[in-house]
């Protein structure tokens, strides 16, 4: 898999475990009537779980990634 595909999947699954994550917990935080839908709190939740989500996946990126800038290195100047 080239390293472009990789790094597509790689977004597309932190995207949807962001998603996920972010609402359980808007889920929970509505049943417990903590906040009401359409609220800034609801907006804060999907933020605040956006913005961990921006974190891990940047620090977990190399070791799913690998080294993507040596492949493209590598295949520009023609070795393989």
């Amino acid at each position: 898999m080239n390293s472009t595909v990789r790094g597509i999947v790689y977004v597309s699954v932190c995207v949807v475990i962001w998603g996920t994550v972010a609402s359980l917990m808007d889920w929970m935080l509505l049943v417990e009537e903590v906040y009401t839908e359409g609220t800034s709190g609801q907006l804060f939740t999907f933020i605040a779980y956006g913005a961990a989500t921006v974190v891990l996946a940047t620090r977990f990126s190399s070791r799913f990634l690998g080294d993507i800038n040596a492949e493209s290195d590598q295949k520009a100047s023609g070795e393989e």
